[in-house]
């Protein structure tokens, strides 16, 4: 007997960087689950150039999902969207960052190497930029959220 199909909006995720949480929330905006993560960079500022190893602030959605060899599991996430490259291009225009800048991509939730989750409880930044959690709620996030999923990263 097959499960049956989540559409996108049954549930949505707020990373809280300064918090270090992942949390879950239902479409009526109930809690569901929350998880410890880590980031790239111990600066928690926004994802500026590519290379920089800051995970990037928005909104944005989750557009594929696969099992990984190194990192268990990763959920892609949409960046660099129309939002990105909004501000990208302003931090351009006004100095912020170089005219010959790269913005970046690659960007998504996945869990750490194995047997390396003492990563998250340590807080330790080791990412490129993406969100990284333990292995095993990494695959609870993979099996409850759909392509589609709406997160957003928050400073």
């Amino acid at each position: 007997m097959s499960q049956p199909k989540v559409d996108k909006d049954a549930y949505y995720v707020v990373i809280k960087k300064s918090d270090f949480t992942l949390t879950v929330y239902n479409r009526n905006h109930v809690w569901v689950s929350r998880y410890p993560v880590v980031f790239g960079s111990k600066d928690l500022g926004d994802k500026m150039i590519a290379g920089d190893r800051k995970t990037p602030e928005g909104t944005f959605h989750i557009v594929s999902k696969k099992v990984h060899s190194k990192w268990c599991r990763f959920l892609a996430l949409d960046y660099p969207n129309a939002e990105s490259y909004e501000k990208f291009n302003e931090r351009k225009a006004h100095g912020v960052i170089s005219p010959n800048a790269s913005i970046g991509g690659g960007i998504g939730i996945h869990g750490t190497w194995p047997h390396e989750d003492f990563a998250v409880d340590n807080y330790q930044p080791w990412t490129e930029g993406c969100i990284s959690t333990k292995n095993e709620y990494v695959i609870e996030l993979y099996n409850l959220l759909p392509v589609g999923t709406k997160v957003i990263i928050e400073p």
